[in-house]
């Protein structure tokens, strides 16, 4: 009985051991109930005080995660949520009395933070002093810790498993997901490569090269020691170390903290924090997975290069090739986009009269190439001319490759040997038909004058066109008061009618029934012909040089054009300040009504037809109409929808005309958010592609049934549209982007082509006539090799 009592006394003071260890650990748990906020108190301390969890300040807003203390910034380590916007100064995070960790914005519903093992609740939580932020349950087991669902770092004590991955940061002010990825192979081996990328092998930048002989290879993952050792571990035995530090963990004067991370450059790193005891900090890096920028593929975006000053710099920057400009100079990594279209002079099959090929020494250009010569360094150059395929070609040994635009992966240094030959525009006739190429010297003013005169020309001309229009109007009204009638029969059917303002005012019934509203201004409904033929009245409301830009943009564009998927216009008003349009009546209303209206959401084939007309709206606009139109507001609300469920493309306010040879224009006047092409966000250029960009959206709405930016929904990858669509793309989860059953084959085909429509650079995106035959199933739809990466180019906005 005595031996019986002494086991359970010692059992009992283990206990309390363990617990009083426990206790030196937590220090202060955090109970049932507690609650965070920016404005009040902002996060929870590990009892160190070396590491928070709470709310930090990014940008105009706020975000959730882990930090370590560090002077004058602080070192963010892992961030939850990380691809939402900043929140508001009134969000709040708590650990709720039913044991959920639970966020809360005035944005978007209760979204929980951790997802709990069998949705065991929560007894308790705790900063560690490791970094890691723990939840407990009632028996003091770990249901959930940050170590489990590592960002872009992982810390002493930390490990990154088999089949995960590290992802970078957009940079280092933004914690949101970039553009490199670490993954923990299940060989072993560790990979480094741009993100997004079809064929992760051949785009790899960096590998360490591990071959694993163990007796569970499935089971090797890459661990961080707290003393910092940065190693390779199958099950508890070492299999390879990759780093150790020579500091010791603590010392008498300091604390040192060892930290992982896949940097927003692309480079691997392990940093080593020195806290004194003092409450100094200092950090360095103690290795680092590459030497020199330029190595990491994809750190300069499409069609730029990466260069080094000297032969011992390890910094690159990034450039732009001759021909084209930063998407966003203070943002370089973004890329840049070509500022002259290939098109005229192969279309003319005079390539050689449009373009100048440039050479530059380079180190390597990535992609595959479409084809591969054996010629001399001249002949290389000579055949490229010719070539309506060729972007550029890198010469290097005797071997030239050609490739297409966009480049990428193109890397310089001191002794870059090999030639890359670039196609640009050349000579006057591309001033005054393509966009214009970078200045040089004393070009520049000259530039700028023929680009005055391009715009001042094609304002001319629509002004000319409108008088016109005026006085033919005026014509057929003269006419029809000695005909003495308001007659649309078949003999006039296609005929513009002009009508008084008080004949309008009448058949609207004092313009009583509102439509709905667009650029130009609201629109009626009403009735002609006594009463038998219903038709849509818009009108100016905005009286000023504005509103008449618009008026006259809609009647030069509209009058151009007869397509059964375009809005028919009727005829018009010119009364003093009164002006008005009449069109053909669209009974079931706009697309915007119908998708988002579950009683009256068109089936998928019916949306899939309707996607096809709106492409051939475009299509007709672009390219087979007399004179060349840029809608430039093609959004699910200027699509209507009449009787038999055909789709018409309505509102052209905003179109601009193209001179011939033209291919782009300067547009001051913004369109639709989230509509709208990054060229023309970032530089007020717009082309026939801009519109195909806005397509690419709209279908990605009409294959969703919902608008391409949500807030009310289940996980922040599903608030950008193309993201989501983009994520389920890469996943092969085609399903859960429509709720019904659909042909899946159809369902995949329209998705990549909604993908491929919103690619960033212009010349990524198909024509509308590829679109329809994409569509179709008629074309083969080419390898998305790149996001759209609307998201990050929003950063800069």
């Amino acid at each position: 009985m005595a031996s019986v009592s002494v086991a359970l006394i010692l059992l009992f003071t283990v206990s309390e051991i363990i617990r009083a260890a426990q206790n030196h650990q937590l220090k202060s748990t955090i109970s049932l109930g507690s609650s965070l906020s920016p404005s009040g108190q902002h996060s929870w301390n590990s009892s160190s005080g070396l590491f928070q969890f709470g709310f930090y300040k990014q940008g105009s807003g706020y975000s959730l995660g882990i930090w370590l203390v560090t002077s004058p910034n602080i070192t963010v380590v892992w961030t939850a949520n990380r691809d939402e916007q900043p929140m508001p100064s009134n969000a709040t995070l708590a650990l709720t009395m039913d044991g959920k960790l639970i966020l809360k914005t005035e944005e978007s519903k209760e979204k929980p933070i951790a997802d709990l093992v069998f949705d065991e609740p929560a007894s308790f939580a705790s900063m560690l002093d490791s970094g890691n932020f723990v939840l407990y349950s009632n028996r003091s087991g770990i249901i959930w810790e940050s170590f489990s669902t590592p960002t872009d770092t992982i810390l002493g004590g930390q490990s990154l498993e088999n089949g995960e991955h590290l992802l970078s940061s957009v940079t280092e002010t933004n914690s949101s997901t970039g553009r490199f990825c670490l993954n923990m192979q299940e060989d072993g081996n560790i990979v480094l490569y741009p993100r997004n990328m079809l064929n992760k092998a051949l785009e790899a930048y960096w590998a360490n090269g591990t071959d694993i002989q163990s007796e569970y290879p499935y089971s090797v993952k890459l661990n961080l020691s707290p003393n910092g050792v940065l190693q390779l571990l199958s099950g508890n035995k070492t299999q390879k170390i990759l780093f150790r530090s020579s500091y010791s963990l603590k010392s008498m004067n300091e604390t040192v903290i060892y930290r992982t991370t896949l940097d927003s450059d692309g480079i691997l790193r392990l940093y080593s924090h020195h806290f004194k005891n003092d409450g100094n900090s200092t950090v360095g890096i103690e290795w680092s997975a590459l030497e020199k920028q330029c190595v990491v593929k994809g750190f300069c975006g499409l069609n730029s290069y990466c260069s080094t000053s000297t032969n011992i710099s390890t910094k690159g920057d990034c450039h732009c090739f001759r021909g084209f400009n930063f998407i966003n100079p203070k943002m370089k990594f973004l890329g840049c986009y070509r500022n002259f279209s290939d098109e005229e002079g192969c279309k003319r099959k005079m390539p050689a009269e449009f373009y100048n090929i440039t050479s530059l020494k380079i180190t390597w250009l990535g992609g595959l190439p479409y084809a591969k010569l054996s010629v001399s360094k001249k002949d290389c150059s000579k055949s490229c001319l010719n070539d309506c395929y060729f972007g550029a070609a890198f010469y290097s040994d005797g071997a030239c490759s050609k490739h297409k635009f966009p480049l990428m992966f193109a890397t310089k240094d001191q002794y870059a040997s090999a030639i890359l030959f670039i196609k640009w525009s050349s000579g006057q006739a591309n001033l005054s038909t393509h966009r214009i190429a970078p200045p040089i010297g004393n070009d520049k003013v000259n530039d700028k004058r023929k680009l005055l005169t391009v715009l001042a020309g094609c304002l001319g001309s629509i002004t000319f066109l409108c008088f016109l229009i005026a006085i033919s109007s005026l014509l057929v009204y003269k006419h029809r008061k000695l005909q003495g009638n308001l007659n649309l029969g078949t003999t006039q059917e296609f005929i513009l009618q002009s009508f008084s303002y008080s004949e309008l005012e009448t058949a609207t019934n004092g313009f009583q029934e509102e439509l709905g509203r667009g650029h130009f201004g609201a629109v009626y409904k009403g009735a002609i012909c006594e009463g038998k033929k219903i038709v849509a009245v818009k009108r100016l409301e905005n009286p000023v040089e504005e509103g008449e830009r618009k008026f006259q943009a809609e009647m030069a564009a509209v009058r151009q054009t007869h397509h059964k998927n375009l809005v028919r216009l009727l005829g018009f008003c010119v009364q003093s300040s009164k002006k008005l349009l009449v069109y053909e009546f669209m009974s079931k209303g706009s697309l915007a009504d119908l998708l988002f209206n579950l009683e009256t959401r068109p089936l998928w084939r019916d949306r899939v037809r309707i996607a096809l007309d709106v492409a051939r709206g475009l299509l007709y606009l672009h390219d087979e109409c007399e004179v060349q139109i840029i809608h430039c507001d093609i959004k699910l609300r200027n699509i209507l929808i009449d009787d038999s469920w055909r789709a018409k493309i309505s509102d052209f306010g905003l179109a601009k005309l193209l001179m011939p040879n033209q291919t782009g224009i300067v547009a001051g006047v913004r369109g639709s958010r989230g509509y709208m092409a990054p060229e023309w966000q970032n530089s007020g250029l717009i082309t026939v592609k801009s519109d195909v960009y806005s397509f690419g959206v709209v279908l990605l709405e009409i294959i969703c049934c919902r608008s391409n930016f949500e807030v009310n929904v289940s996980t922040a990858d599903e608030v950008l549209l193309s993201t989501w669509v983009y994520n389920c793309f890469v996943a092969g989860e085609f399903n859960k982007l429509v709720e019904e059953e659909v042909d899946k084959i159809t369902l995949e085909r329209m998705v990549k082509t909604g993908l491929l429509c919103i690619q960033d650079e212009p010349n990524l995106r198909p024509s509308m006539k590829n679109v329809i035959l994409m569509l179709e199933g008629t074309m083969e739809i080419p390898i998305l090799a790149f996001p759209p990466l609307s998201h990050v180019n929003s950063l800069s906005h």
